[in-house]
């Protein structure tokens, strides 16, 4: 799996906010600079989640932006899904959508079940359990594992 900077970035604004919550509007400067966030790449992004109505926004001097909704109903799924569409798309169609001949036709299998796991991690693991550095025991052991962190 790929994780674009925009989702990268949004996961990570979207947790100061959550980490802000009950202080008032955060600037998106302020985001920016506690994630090492480009400024106007932070600002698109916060645009996008406010469309989404993740996201609420003032403008002025005590203006800046805070969640709508609260950071434990926000998952990084949903995330996902707000900045780059739906997941485990192939080709731009969900996998169900997908057939294959011959020797393939298994394939469409594989992508379904690529998918099942990615929502099985990204739809349990909030923006709250990210803010809090609590993830959820099932992630939090999956993450521990053996083989984890092995990069190939």
């Amino acid at each position: 799996m790929r994780v674009s900077a925009k989702v990268d970035y949004a996961v990570r604004a979207l947790a100061e906010l959550a980490a802000a919550a009950g202080t008032g509007p955060m600037k998106g400067e302020a985001i920016a600079a506690a994630q090492d966030i480009p400024l106007k790449f932070t600002e698109n992004i916060l645009g996008d989640l406010r469309r989404a109505g993740i996201v609420v926004s003032q403008r002025g001097a005590v203006g800046g932006y805070w969640l709508r909704v609260p950071a434990e109903s926000i998952t990084v799924a949903d995330v996902v899904r707000h900045v780059d569409g739906a997941l485990g798309d192939v080709r731009g169609q969900p996998p169900e959508d997908v057939a294959y001949a011959g020797a393939a036709v298994a394939l469409q299998d594989v992508w379904i079940a690529a998918r099942a796991t990615l929502r099985s991690v990204l739809e349990t693991v909030t923006i709250a359990d990210i803010a809090g550095g609590s993830l959820p025991a099932g992630v939090a052991q999956l993450a521990a594992g053996p083989d984890a962190r092995a990069r190939r």
